[in-house]
């Protein structure tokens, strides 16, 4: 096929006019996939073709790409079928090969050229609505498919979780992509700092490994999650994130920032927690396994990080008992956390103070702690 290759400082990239029917049987459409009933499914109800179309998706830990909005198809697909005058994809879909695609020049023009296709298929960075509405169109009018050509950006010969970074050059802002997404792709971007990586590995931990008290209790979807949640990843993120920020020599010299070392911390920190708070932890007359409390926890966290005794007493046991007997007095505490009558008793003007307040209760009822 004909395409133009466009050079840019160490990257080389190739655009091409896709021929619909042949980049359908090319694409794979992959989306992240959640565990413990987290995907985005469609209401039982619903049985059309976009519905069964999504449900066949192939889901995997390896993929980047949201999981796909039946609303959303299905408006692409009427604009597709009512448009006449205006171009149906006016807009590059970018896609993704590894496999190391040639191209050879055409004559005097180095920049144009044949390039020939890959073996395989292409992942979609950018553009998976719009092909899957195309799907549908192609089924709905098999005549008029090889009217439509399809620009298209391909990317080839780059590691995997290339296709991954690109998707986050193209969907970090707030209107395309929710933060909790980006923070589940963070380990995978190269530019991103040591600390935000790191942080983003105890999430991922926190949320996956059975022996953590927040295992599938984070929430990465959003309000579109089925589940109940405690938290969302985001706001856990953020408190984890500015606890690492303000213990960075700490993380460093004891785990040299990396996530698989430090985890253990974490788990039996909050396993401490559920332990001395067994009484209310997870129940739903209670505050504590919400937000706004586990945040105040997590902060806890950071002062007995500086206390050179708690941390040499679980550096010596590796288990939740190195905190339980420190925490024992937030025991007391629990009438405090009762649902009814919780607002009042921790007064605020917003989520912010009222974490603030909770935190201070909890940290001066342990007492003096020894700073590092």
């Amino acid at each position: 096929m004909l395409g133009t290759r466009v050079r840019q400082k160490d990257g080389t990239f190739y655009f091409v006019s896709y021929k619909a029917r042949d980049l359908l049987e090319k694409v794979q459409f992959i989306s992240r996939y959640y565990f413990e009933g987290d995907q985005i499914l469609p209401e039982a109800h619903v049985e059309d073709d976009v519905t069964k179309f999504i449900a066949k998706i192939e889901k995997s830990e390896k993929a980047f790409q949201r999981v796909l909005s039946r609303r959303k198809v299905g408006d692409i697909v009427n604009f597709y079928e009512t448009s006449v005058a205006h171009p149906l994809i006016p807009a590059t879909v970018l896609l993704f090969t590894e496999e190391e695609l040639t191209f050879e020049p055409l004559g005097e023009y180095e920049t144009m050229g044949n390039l020939k296709e890959p073996k395989g298929g292409y992942l979609i960075i950018d553009g998976q609505h719009r092909l899957a509405a195309l799907h549908f169109y192609k089924e709905r009018h098999p005549d008029e498919i090889d009217q439509i050509d399809v620009p298209c950006i391909i990317f080839d010969g780059k590691a995997a979780d290339f296709s991954a970074e690109m998707f986050v050059i193209i969907n970090s802002t707030h209107t395309k992509i929710n933060k909790s997404h980006l923070i589940d792709l963070m380990e995978r971007v190269s530019w991103e700092t040591k600390d935000k990586k790191f942080t983003a590995g105890i999430v991922h931990n926190l949320y996956e490994d059975a022996a953590s008290p927040l295992q599938y209790r984070i929430n990465k979807l959003g309000g579109r999650s089925r589940q109940e949640k405690w938290i969302l990843q985001s706001e856990l993120f953020n408190e984890i994130h500015k606890l690492v920020q303000n213990n960075m020599t700490f993380f460093e010299r004891n785990f040299e920032l990396k996530p698989a070392g430090a985890y253990p911390l974490f788990r039996d920190y909050l396993k401490a927690v559920r332990s001395v708070m067994e009484s209310i932890w997870g129940n739903k007359n209670h505050m504590f396994t919400k937000a706004v409390t586990i945040k105040a926890v997590i902060r806890v966290l950071g002062d007995l990080i500086k206390d050179k005794a708690s941390m040499n007493e679980w550096a010596s046991k590796q288990n939740p008992e190195a905190f339980q007997a420190l925490i024992a007095p937030w025991a007391q505490m629990a009438g405090r956390f009762r649902s009814d009558g919780f607002y009042e008793r921790f007064p605020a003007k917003g989520q912010l103070e009222r974490t603030t307040r909770i935190y201070k209760e909890l940290v001066n009822s342990i007492g003096a702690l020894q700073k590092a």
